[in-house]
């Protein structure tokens, strides 16, 4: 890993931190972190970290502690309060640690397989049966026969009219 306290503050567009501060630790801590997630997520799915391509690899790390930086915790809002004055002002919200998004999990290559709730076929097969005296055979745009959402019919089932 090329990624360096330097190169995050350079990322940041401010000086590098002293060597040995508690910055400087801090920013360590925070590249080790993101390395170890990178590398737990890898091992689950059975893929080498040598195999992701290092530029990569560095931006990841690089732009998951850019982001812990500039929003470290979780605080949303501060208003204060002055008789009938107020003064607000809201901050984006962090998640108080480290934290690698779903798009830098694709460009990584380790995104794990999708088994969600969207993995019932809801579309009816096609050519699926209508029965002769479904809405559609007279020209409606909808289906009274239920084949649209059960690829059977589910309604009107009854025999020939």
């Amino acid at each position: 890993m090329a990624v360096t306290p330097a190169k995050i503050a350079t990322a940041l567009g401010v000086a590098a931190p002293e060597p040995g501060s508690i910055q400087e630790q801090q920013w360590k801590l925070w590249i080790d972190d993101a390395t170890m997630l990178i590398e737990i997520r890898a091992e689950k799915l059975d893929i080498d970290p040598a195999t992701i391509g290092e530029a990569k690899l560095d931006y990841v790390i690089r732009e998951a502690v850019v982001a812990q930086i500039k929003k470290p915790d979780d605080a949303t809002q501060v208003t204060i309060s002055v008789d009938d004055a107020s003064s607000s002002r809201t901050y984006q919200s962090g998640k108080g640690r480290v934290t690698i998004l779903d798009e830098w999990w694709a460009l990584l290559g380790l995104v794990e397989a999708d088994d969600g709730a969207f993995a019932i076929d809801m579309v009816p097969s096609i050519g699926a049966a209508h029965v002769p005296w479904c809405s559609l055979n007279f020209g409606a745009t909808y289906c009274s026969c239920g084949v649209d959402i059960a690829g059977v019919p589910i309604y009107e089932t009854g025999g020939t009219p």
